[in-house]
């Protein structure tokens, strides 16, 4: 299995997707942000859309909707009680906007199954050199905002009156939540990307005790469901994000199970 190209770049493109969804998805999950994840996903939707109209790549495309988007929204001020509506109406929009692109730009239909539901057997040298940028830059960006974004995200209503600069590191994070969420779809796929940033990270709340156990496990979860996936796939020919989705959803469903008892 390993002896073929398309597999090493598989493996290492889903390793580095799972490591920065794990991370990034803690982060999100404890803010409350699981909404805005998925929404951001559709709004990549538009982007690889967008990216294929203009001949560019898909991940260009849905780096430029989805960090616009992710910044314009977080300016109308997501704490707001209007927010979901906005996040709504920008979700409708960019579905829209994504077929509307994806007919212009006259691709076949295996363009758009890779754009929703992932294409990462087909991954080029490129595209690996690609993740692994993106992947280090919001890696050392995390690290590196670590302290006022585990305040903003596990105790915001005291990081408002507290945090210096609370409306930048909201920024920040926005953007690396758009960026986890344009280079995870490679993986899984523009609308099931939260199956990576949100399940792994929920259940790794449930049985960590401090952040840094909770990342540690939503980063081990997230690797145990794209390795699995991978050669699951490999054997029977069944897309990898089906065995993902079956194998996120089973370790949150396990997490639940174990708290209560």
């Amino acid at each position: 299995m390993f002896s073929y190209t398309f597999m090493q770049n598989a493996y290492l493109v889903g390793t580095l997707i799972a490591i920065v969804s794990g991370f990034v998805g803690v982060f999100t999950v404890a803010r409350r942000m699981s909404f805005f994840a998925h929404t951001l996903s559709e709004i990549g939707f538009a982007g690889a859309s967008f990216g294929l109209f203009m001949n560019w790549s898909p991940l260009l495309g849905m780096l430029l909707f989805t960090i616009l988007a992710a910044i314009s929204i977080g300016q109308l001020g997501l704490q707001e009680k209007r927010s979901e509506s906005v996040i709504s109406a920008v979700s409708a929009v960019a579905i829209g906007l994504g077929i509307a692109f994806l007919a212009l730009s006259q691709k076949n239909a295996s363009a758009a199954t890779g754009i929703l539901f992932g294409s990462i057997f087909s991954i080029s040298q490129e595209n690996v050199w690609e993740v692994l940028l993106l992947a280090l830059l919001v890696l050392v960006v995390g690290l590196w905002l670590f302290r006022p974004l585990r305040h903003f995200a596990f105790d915001f209503s005291s990081a408002v009156f507290s945090l210096k600069h609370v409306l930048l590191v909201e920024m920040l994070f926005l953007v690396l939540m758009a960026t986890t969420v344009a280079v995870s779809a490679q993986v899984v796929g523009s609308l099931l990307i939260f199956i990576l940033m949100i399940l792994p990270a929920s259940a790794a709340m449930r049985w960590g005790r401090t952040v840094w156990q909770m990342i540690g496990l939503a980063i081990g979860f997230a690797l145990i469901g794209v390795w699995v996936a991978l050669a699951l796939a490999y054997y029977t020919n069944v897309p990898v994000s089906f065995y993902i989705a079956i194998i996120e959803a089973g370790i949150y469903f396990a997490s639940l199970v174990n708290v209560k008892k």
